[in-house]
């Protein structure tokens, strides 16, 4: 056998194991999603899609964000989240039953949150329930893309939403936008995610944070 032999047998057993590891990950994925289908919509934590430019929030954040919003919108209000399933989650765990939240994704997995889920391209940013104009305390929102052009469209479908309060996470490189389009400042709490990220992300508001004031 000849060393050309030998290299394609190995690239073989390690497609074979990427390959096994694909079905092992969708199964996984699949067991998940019957599981919250069946009532237990708490458990559903599906895996990131990177090409969806998923990245999740650790614990810590995904509390710290959910108090905040709950805070900020008070015992009957309503919050919407937007590309932030992950805090949508939280606060859903968290909210006493006079607050409504919503889910505002594009990942149509998140369906599974029943009549919270509203399906949310930020290509289209007021392709929306038309009693959503203006009926928000506070609009949380991760804009997918660290890209000028996502953050303004998402912009116009928080401004479209909000009655005058957001919470915006998204990279540190966007500072400049972000304060141009949404008036929004840095607070000093730096979200985390379950995966290491290598750009900075930032916290920021429009208004007087509650619950923001420190890094972690």
């Amino acid at each position: 056998m000849s060393d050309s032999d030998d290299d394609s047998l190995q690239l073989s057993a390690h497609a074979l194991a990427a390959l096994q590891e694909f079905y092992q990950e969708q199964r996984v994925e699949e067991e998940k999603l019957s599981e919250a289908l069946s009532g237990n919509v708490d458990s559903f934590h599906p895996q990131e899609d990177w090409q969806l430019s998923q990245f999740w929030y650790d614990e810590g954040t995904a509390e710290r964000l959910a108090r905040e919003a709950l805070a900020v919108a008070g015992d009957n209000g309503r919050i919407a989240c937007i590309s932030s399933p992950t805090a949508y989650k939280k606060i859903r765990q968290l909210k006493g039953e006079g607050v409504r939240a919503y889910c505002l994704e594009y990942d149509q997995r998140f369906q599974v949150f029943g009549e919270d889920f509203v399906f949310y391209d930020y290509q289209e940013p007021l392709r929306l329930p038309e009693e959503f104009q203006n009926s928000f305390d506070l609009v949380l929102v991760d804009p997918p893309f660290l890209s000028e052009e996502c953050l303004c469209k998402t912009a116009v479908t928080v401004r479209h939403l909000m009655k005058d309060k957001v919470l915006l996470c998204t990279g540190a490189v966007m500072t400049e936008v972000a304060e141009r389009v949404l008036g929004v400042k840095p607070t000093p709490f730096l979200p985390r995610h379950t995966k290491q990220l290598q750009n900075e992300f930032r916290c920021f508001t429009n208004y007087n944070t509650v619950l923001l004031h420190t890094g972690q």
